[in-house]
């Protein structure tokens, strides 16, 4: 899992530096005026100390289909967020025009899931399930009539990734913020 997460992280690091140099090129930017706002995990175990019936207790915490949600004041906390708490990217799981959302960390996630929360809508159908519904050629051509362009290695690969296969991530926010786990970052 190490080996997998290092990979992950040099992957985006790189996908930063590449998008960092096309930039450059067409608005004439440093990469200086393109900080890394903020880089986070998911799907990876952690070792961490939560409360578990009342005392401190070092656990093996995997978030599976998750992210971290810390509440402020929490130390594990990058610089900057202890007083609100850590940021929480939900970001579509649908290629169709779902929003992305910006949440925080609750001390509620703290106390109720171990510091964790969704890091995306998630499916409510299978891959194969997709495929069956509807041709990746046909979604192709359905999104590209409301202006997203897909590429990918084959057909099936767009059928897999259907929008109607995953939630809308608006009513999976909702659920985290009414649950007391992540809530949305003041204006």
């Amino acid at each position: 899992m190490a080996c997998a997460a290092n990979y992950a992280w040099a992957n985006r690091q790189m996908i930063m530096h590449l998008t960092r140099e096309v930039f450059s090129r067409a608005f004439s930017l440093s990469a200086e005026e393109m900080p890394l706002v903020y880089d986070v995990t998911h799907n990876v175990a952690k070792i961490e100390e939560h409360m578990v019936d009342g005392k401190r207790t070092t656990l093996c915490v995997h978030r599976k289909g998750a992210t971290r949600a810390f509440g402020p004041g929490t130390h594990d906390l990058p610089p900057g967020c202890d007083t609100i708490g850590q940021p929480v990217i939900i970001p579509p799981g649908s290629m169709g025009g779902s929003s992305s959302y910006l949440l925080k960390g609750t001390t509620g996630a703290m106390e109720k899931t171990f510091g964790s929360t969704c890091h995306g809508a998630g499916r409510v159908l299978s891959r194969s399930q997709a495929k069956k519904q509807a041709t990746g050629e046909s979604i192709q051509e359905t999104l590209g009539r409301n202006g997203i362009t897909v590429l990918a290695p084959s057909a099936g690969s767009i059928a897999e990734e259907a929008p109607n296969a995953y939630k809308p991530s608006g009513e999976v926010v909702k659920v985290v913020h009414e649950a007391g786990i992540s809530h949305g970052l003041p204006a």
